[in-house]
């Protein structure tokens, strides 16, 4: 606090300029209104109605400059309380989930294009439909990891998750975005604007076409869905078809091939031919009974990639906003010969994760790892491992 500064008690709110004159001009007529009434004497004629004038107005007066000074003071602020308290919650549902945050955003970090990034993140979409209808926003969250050595040089990477979402997601189509480009990796969870997707990293360019062909017929899903007549059904795949999205289409599905989003310029999509390709099936041939899904109330992924031992490294990250309460390992395959040739260690990179150990351990000592925290995307876990230092 600077000196000179003054300190004021807890609910104290000095009044508005405009209102203090208004209440001292008042204040002075009422003074003066009070005086002319006690010290004045008329002597009859017209000096007796102006004298019972000013006797029924100085109390006029002085009231008025009293109210409207302690108005300022005291109620005004309290009312504005209330009003909020009242009123606010309805205010704020009857706005569209991205009219709020923008207007949070701005008013905490100031006006900044990057705030479009942390506005998806925390809603999980573009809000932008009434009561958050295009949001994803998975309440409980299961991930489970496997590795499984094909050679000394590479193995499978399996990851399966489910996701249980706070609101049904109404969508009929899942779409899977693959790419080797980390600039990509890092704008699609923003740039998307649909709200069921699956995000495939393959960090060595070199394999990244022969691996996504790879991961394609790995693919499983299990849906639990809404159908048109509102009934409730669960359904699963062991052969998913998922159709190429022909590059031409690309925009319809990532806003930063039409548009700047952001710091992102408009990207071009002749320029990433190379490094990435984006799938997508329709929900409803998966469905039982030639249903037609109508929304998405859970929904289980998994997927098997084709990765590099020397890697050292793979990881999970959130696609939307997911409360994790728990990571799972399975890493003893990683050892093709089993001798317990790699020690491993976990990193995750979230608000929260009870991370019990940061020391290097043996397969069968991996701990699960209790999250029970929201993640975000770009939050998720990264499993190390290096070769075996013999107890160090």
């Amino acid at each position: 606090m600077e000196a000179g500064d003054e300190i004021r008690p807890a609910g104290f709110t000095r009044p508005r300029r405009g209102v203090r004159r208004l209440a001292g001009s008042l204040l002075f007529l009422g003074v003066l209104a009070l005086v002319g009434t006690v010290l004045w004497a008329p002597g009859g004629g017209w000096a007796e109605p102006v004298h019972r004038l000013l006797e029924l107005t100085f109390p006029v007066l002085l009231l008025a400059a009293a109210g409207l000074y302690g108005y300022e003071l005291f109620l005004r602020r309290w009312l504005a309380a209330e009003l909020v308290r009242i009123a606010g919650p309805r205010i704020v549902e009857a706005l569209l989930p991205h009219q709020v945050m923008e207007a949070f955003l701005d008013s905490i970090y100031g006006r900044n294009e990057a705030n479009r990034d942390v506005m998806t993140g925390v809603l999980g979409g573009a809000g932008r439909r009434p009561g958050g209808g295009d949001l994803t926003i998975s309440t409980h969250t299961g991930v489970h990891m496997e590795l499984r050595a094909v050679d000394q040089e590479l193995y499978y990477l399996t990851t399966a998750v489910t996701y249980s979402f706070r609101q049904n997601v109404p969508v009929d189509r899942f779409i899977v975005f693959a790419t080797c480009n980390a600039l990509l990796r890092d704008s699609i969870s923003s740039g998307c604007q649909l709200p069921l997707f699956e995000l495939w990293f393959v960090p060595d360019s070199t394999l990244f076409h022969s691996s996504v062909d790879d991961m394609l017929p790995s693919v499983r899903l299990g849906i639990e869905y809404v159908d048109s007549a509102g009934r409730h059904h669960s359904a699963s795949a062991s052969k998913l078809r998922l159709r190429e999205v022909k590059y031409q289409q690309w925009a319809d599905y990532l806003s930063f091939f039409r548009e700047d989003m952001g710091p992102l310029p408009r990207q071009n999509t002749s320029d990433h031919l190379g490094d990435l390709r984006i799938f997508e099936c329709d929900l409803s041939d998966i469905a039982a009974d030639d249903h037609t899904v109508q929304a998405i109330e859970r929904l289980s992924v998994r997927v098997s990639a084709l990765q590099r031992v020397d890697d050292g490294m793979c990881y999970w990250q959130a696609p939307y906003p997911c409360y994790v309460d728990q990571i799972t390992f399975a890493v003893k395959e990683l050892d093709v010969e089993g001798s317990g040739a790699f020690e491993f260690n976990l990193a995750p990179f979230t608000f929260r994760s009870n991370t019990a150990t940061t020391r290097w351990l043996r397969a069968e000592d991996l701990p699960e790892l209790d999250v029970r925290s929201w993640l975000l995307p770009g939050h998720g876990v990264a499993l190390l491992w290096r070769p075996s230092r013999g107890g160090e």
